[in-house]
């Protein structure tokens, strides 16, 4: 990813970087992130500490899924908690805050708009798998399936994809209609 927007030639300079520690060497004008800070904890101090750093003016825009509630995200805590109750005790489950409270935390550093949004996604039908069981594979799904062997993960899986039939049933086609809530916000600065 860095190496293609380095040869995009829209950047003056990438810089990769832990966003909890990182330090930008002057004030951006723009601090963006989309569906990535989620996999952070301890957004009462990384949220604050992110907008101090903007020049006068400058911008944090963040976008969050907000799906620790739906039944997409909570059958993957209650059958790991179920299943393996001594690998899994959800500590590092970093929930995303109601928009409300990152309007909260930032309005001591500027002009803050924040909002939520439901939106239905449609997911094409996936060969051998409930589509759900396919979308959270590469996000959600990933911490638990790095803490199991192989035939546990095939077990877990297994135990996920009976549970996604009945909150998120199949179209004639195979395809589902999927509610995604999602947690927006943008605090600009005073110039």
């Amino acid at each position: 990813m860095m190496a293609a927007a380095g040869q995009s030639g829209a950047y003056s300079a990438l810089v990769k970087a832990d966003i909890a520690e990182w330090t930008p060497d002057e004030a951006p004008a723009l601090i963006f992130s989309n569906a990535a800070l989620q996999w952070l904890g301890d957004h009462d101090r990384l949220m604050p500490r992110l907008a101090a750093m903007l020049a006068p003016g400058g911008s944090l825009a963040v976008q969050m899924p907000r799906q620790y509630g739906a039944p997409s995200h909570r059958f993957l805590r209650d059958i790991a908690a179920a299943m393996f109750p001594d690998r899994f005790t959800l500590e590092d489950a970093h929930p995303v805050a109601p928009a409300a409270h990152y309007w909260e935390l930032l309005c001591p550093f500027g002009e803050v708009q924040a909002w939520e949004t439901e939106f239905i996604q449609h997911l094409e039908p996936t060969p051998g798998a409930h589509p759900v069981r396919r979308f959270t594979e590469s996000t959600a799904m990933r911490p638990f399936l790095a803490r199991l062997a192989a035939d546990e993960a095939s077990a877990f899986v297994a135990a996920y994809e009976s549970s996604l039939a009945a909150a998120y049933p199949l179209r004639p086609d195979g395809s589902v209609l999927f509610t995604f809530r999602r947690c927006f916000f943008v605090m600009t600065r005073p110039d």
